[in-house]
């Protein structure tokens, strides 16, 4: 028989997508919990080859890399930190990776070994990275003055309070 539709009754197709999100957004954070204890486990055993490498003979270029190389893992594991807490991606911390991975290369390998293309584009990419670094430092962003990674940060950590709040006053 025919059953009359409820204006405010929710259709059966209708997906209730703040759960999906939910679900979305919990097995991406178990994703990034892994690859943390992933990296802290890589790090513990860098920090005990580095160990090993400072054993006689010592060859300065491999201790140089392997420091270099920790303080690297350090500061993605730090990115990946961040991204937990805040659910977003610190464009100063990547910007530090990236030219602390590159000035990395540039150690290893010696300057006097690298061809002068890679040199020049090099130099130009940490050029890039610093212009970055600094916009993102010393310059406000909006007319204002505003921060928007703590705006962003600001927003989120009320919204997290709210939900919160929400989920135990039900």
């Amino acid at each position: 028989m025919y059953q009359p539709v409820e204006k405010n009754s929710i259709p059966a197709y209708e997906i209730n997508r703040g759960r999906i999100l939910r679900t979305l957004e919990f097995i991406q954070d178990m994703i990034v919990i892994s690859l943390c204890m992933g990296l802290f486990s890589f790090m513990v055993i860098q920090v005990r080859d580095m160990f090993f490498s400072l054993l006689p003979p010592l060859d300065f270029h491999v201790v140089t890399a392997d420091i270099l190389f920790l303080l690297i893992l350090v500061e993605l594991f730090r990115l990946l930190i961040i991204y937990l807490q805040e659910q977003r991606i610190s464009i100063g911390v990547a910007v530090e990776v990236s030219i602390v991975s590159a000035l990395r290369e540039v150690i290893v390998k010696g300057v006097l070994e690298i061809s002068s293309s890679q040199v020049l584009a090099t130099c130009a990419f940490l050029l890039v990275l610093g212009v970055l670094l600094f916009l993102r430092v010393w310059l406000p962003p909006t007319f204002e003055g505003i921060d928007p990674e703590q705006e962003v940060s600001k927003r989120y950590q009320r919204l997290h309070k709210t939900e919160l709040a929400n989920s135990n006053g039900r």
